[in-house]
């Protein structure tokens, strides 16, 4: 068979228009198989089967389909490509290379301590890499969020500006895993188009064949979920051009094409064996393999230029391509200036430093989240590029005003710029996580604090990921009482701190809640904003400091600057106004109250400034917080005591949950007077207060 494939449309589709031929084709899908065992081998680690499984498709997607910058891998029109099978990663490693974002000697530096080339993909370190995706399912999320983030750029700035798509490679993990169909849920509802996700459906995983666990019709699966279907050979490059083709003509919902593939495709002997599926391939399997695939069976990594030339052949064609897009901004800044502006803010992600908030100062009581609710409306038009919603919590998490002031992004409105969730906290985080991404955008998600723990893994890849992502988290305590235990986060705060590179806030009223979000937009790294279900005192800052202090994390509240004082309360959130009153019914002792809002940033701070907030010489300490005591100890200390629950609430009114678990003054101050008499008793024996 020795026809020629030049399709009669080529730029507008964006294929090549240099024309090929299968042999050709079949020739250099060959060659990268024989980087990906090499790759392996030489690593001895990583996975072979899956990668010459989804070969095929990728390389028809990126010599023919996908867009890219050839001198700029983060061109801000590129196609986004995101491969959730990240345990594939060396393929997608191999790809770039071909390409020229990397080079040989990155494939051989594979899973190897400081290269480019590590064993999932990771964002910043890889040129060409999207997402960091490691947990299955979670690229397949953050996919979608790109493809929402596309459509409110395209439909706010027009098609000239913002015209890509998004494509996906996912396993049959990913399938598995229930953020995917979550996911697929709600983008199907959606009609997010331009989303293309190809499933390598080679019906194995690490412990054996898929059967074993799994024996949906994903076909009718999706359909279900409204989304546009195929079923192909996925290593039929004529089919897997037509689905692509097809895919990218429907664009009022997204794509999913089955690829049935077989693992380890081209395998001498190991073809379709779970062996391959995470392990390198013994060399003479390798060997009788390149054999097989008319390779040199003795050289390792083997690269003809010729494989270079055919796919880098487009690369003339791409900086047209680029070039023109350019030219299209400079025409759009000339004749929209306003609107060039608005373009410029939202691609930097800078914040205006002349940006309004409302007032709570004055008010007598307001629940922080109520605050919260009221600086989102108005942010809403402030900042063009703020984008979220509420996962089925909107009453709850105050999100309403932002929604009537943006509108509901839909397949009718889809520069709408809040975003229904539904009860899908998982999806939310890594939807946000993908908005993030993408560009041009500040996402945030909301829900109650005890459903943290729903998209936990999806804040660990925001901060792995260094992301600006706004998560709102209400409910922060017993002290929403009725609802009961389930409801009622216990071990969330410090489950929340635990995370490296997040920033956890909990303001201790309206004033603090104003200061969190503008911390929050000046970030670049995920923030989670704890707030209050009840309405808390707002502090007059005539008598007490700003809350610009919540910058710092930490600051004194009460008490004098320069004297070391005998009792220091270390509070946050609601339990700040119970360190008050507490302190004022301690005569006769020195007391300062100690605001810490945020210990990730307090510990930013200067070793000096810590020491002023908490003097080293000053080591009775109570820390008041409503949920778990664990971690409080780094502050303290060992004569210190803390003032918490370690154990779950209990379904009762916020007062009788106050009286019960002993966050009433009364009880605070019968602790501080008990422990502060051991604690002098101690000084005598030198034997700390427990």
């Amino acid at each position: 068979m020795n026809h020629q494939h030049t399709p009669a449309t080529a730029p507008d589709r964006g294929i090549d228009a240099v024309a090929t031929t299968p042999e050709m084709d079949q020739y250099c899908v060959n060659v990268i198989k024989g980087l990906i065992m090499d790759a392996v081998r030489k690593a001895n680690s990583g996975h072979t089967g899956g990668p010459m499984s989804s070969a095929d498709f990728a390389y028809v997607l990126f010599r023919e389909f996908y867009n890219y910058s050839p001198d700029d891998p983060l061109w801000f029109d590129r196609d986004r490509f995101v491969l959730s099978a990240g345990h594939e990663s060396v393929l997608l490693y191999t790809l770039l290379m071909l390409i020229g974002y990397l080079d040989m000697s990155d494939l051989k530096q594979f899973r190897q301590l400081h290269s480019r080339t590590p064993g999932h993909p990771e964002r910043e370190l890889t040129p060409g890499v999207e997402a960091t995706t490691g947990p299955l399912g979670q690229g397949f999320g953050m996919a979608a969020g790109m493809a929402i983030g596309e459509a409110i750029l395209r439909a706010t700035f027009g098609q000239d500006l913002v015209n890509h798509f998004t494509y996906v490679i996912a396993s049959d993990g990913d399938l598995q895993e229930p953020i995917t169909l979550a996911t697929a849920s709600l983008v199907g509802h959606l009609g997010v188009g331009r989303l293309i996700v190809f499933y390598d459906k080679n019906r194995i995983q690490l412990s054996g064949p898929t059967e074993h666990a799994s024996s949906e019709d994903f076909a009718k699966v999706f359909e279900g979920f409204q989304w546009h279907v195929q079923e192909i050979d996925g290593h039929n490059h004529d089919e897997i051009r037509q689905a692509i083709i097809n895919a990218r003509e429907v664009t009022d919902r997204p794509s999913l094409i089955i690829g049935h593939t077989t693992i380890a495709r081209g395998c001498a002997t190991m073809e379709g064996s779970e062996k391959t599926h995470g392990e390198p391939l013994p060399p003479d399997e390798i060997r009788a393999t390149k054999i097989k695939l008319g390779l040199p069976p003795d050289q390792t990594f083997y690269l003809p230029p010729s494989v270079v030339t055919h796919m880098r052949a487009r690369h003339a064609e791409l900086r047209q391509r680029q070039q023109a897009w350019k030219e299209r901004v400079e025409t759009f800044m000339r004749e929209r200036p306003e609107d060039g502006r608005r373009w410029q803010q939202m691609l930097s992600g800078e914040i205006p430093p002349d940006l309004r908030y409302p007032d709570c100062t004055g008010k007598d009581k307001l629940a922080t989240r109520v605050a919260f609710g009221d600086v989102l409306t108005e942010l809403a038009h402030q900042v063009p590029g703020l984008v979220g919603g509420s996962a089925d919590l909107e009453p709850s998490n105050m999100t309403a005003g932002f929604r009537r002031a943006v509108g509901q992004f839909s397949r009718t409105t889809p520069a709408g710029r809040c975003l229904i969730f539904g009860v899908r906290e998982f999806p939310m985080g890594a939807i946000c996580n993908g908005l993030a991404l993408h560009g041009g955008l500040i996402p945030f998600g909301a829900t109650f604090l005890v459903f943290s723990d729903y998209e936990r893994a999806a804040l660990r890849m925001a901060a792995l990921q260094k992301l600006r992502v706004i998560h709102e988290f209400t409910h922060d305590s017993i002290f929403l009482g009725e609802d009961g235990p389930t409801h009622q986060p216990i071990e969330h705060l410090s489950a929340l701190r635990a995370i490296p590179d997040f920033v956890v806030i909990r303001p201790a009223d309206a004033t603090e809640t104003v200061t969190a979000v503008q911390v929050a937009l000046e970030q670049h790294r995920p923030t989670a904003i704890i707030l209050s279900r009840q309405a808390l005192p707002v502090l007059d800052r005539q008598r007490y400091p700003s809350a610009e202090n919540l910058r710092a994390g930490g600051y004194i509240l009460y008490g004098a600057e320069d004297e070391l004082p005998d009792i220091i309360y270390i509070a946050t959130g609601s339990e700040v106004h119970l360190a008050l009153q507490a302190a004022e019914r301690l005569e006769g002792f020195k007391v300062r109250v100690v605001n810490l809002p945020s210990w990730e940033l307090f510990e930013e701070q200067p070793e000096a400034y810590r020491n002023k907030i908490l003097p080293p010489q000053a080591r009775f300490r109570i820390s008041l917080e409503a949920g778990s005591t664990h971690g409080w100890k780094r502050y303290t200390g060992s004569y210190g005591y803390e003032i918490g629950l370690d154990r779950f609430g209990a379904s009762a009114p916020m007062n009788d949950l106050a009286k019960e678990f002993g966050f009433t003054v009364e009880n605070v101050v019968q602790i501080t007077l008990a422990k502060y008499a051991e604690y002098q008793r101690s000084q005598l024996s030198d034997v700390p207060v427990r």
